[in-house]
């Protein structure tokens, strides 16, 4: 059963000028600890802030709530593969008042399984996530994006 669907486009722009401006107060209320690593590992670190910033509105909109109803910014993320596990695509992550959120939404024996993707052509970032609820443990392999709490703290 489809969930929700949702998409943004952010301009990189004027994430760096948000940066510019309000800097550690911003990353921090915006990122995990981890998504933080990883955008700083990238070339362009206002870009990959961009995106992230893009896929958190995108899930949430697929959620349904948007950033209301107890549901913060660190509360969806990415859980990306430890360093030297095989690759697979990082895990959309939702904790806090968004794991709630999709927890209310469920029935009993369903889990939710995401898609998402994110991109950058600058000056813009965009991203989509479609939510699906399915019957638990019935997705197996690569497509299986199973949302899951990350044992990383917020």
């Amino acid at each position: 059963m489809l969930i929700g669907v949702g998409n943004d486009i952010v301009d990189i722009r004027r994430i760096e000028a948000v940066l510019d401006r309000m800097g550690e107060r911003f990353i921090e209320r915006i990122l995990r600890p981890s998504e933080r690593a990883y955008c700083e590992r990238r070339h362009h670190f206002a870009a990959a802030v961009a995106r992230h910033y893009a896929l958190k509105e995108a899930a949430v909109k697929a959620l349904g709530t948007g950033f209301r109803y107890g549901v913060g910014w660190r509360d969806v993320g990415l859980a990306r593969p430890a360093p030297g596990q095989a690759f697979s695509k990082p895990r959309l992550t939702f904790e806090g008042g968004a794991r709630q959120r999709i927890e209310a939404i469920l029935r009993q024996g369903e889990e939710v399984v995401a898609d998402w993707s994110m991109s950058d052509e600058p000056p813009y970032a965009t991203a989509y996530v479609v939510l699906f609820a399915t019957e638990a443990g019935r997705q197996k392999g690569p497509r299986a994006h199973t949302i899951a709490p990350t044992s990383e703290g917020a």
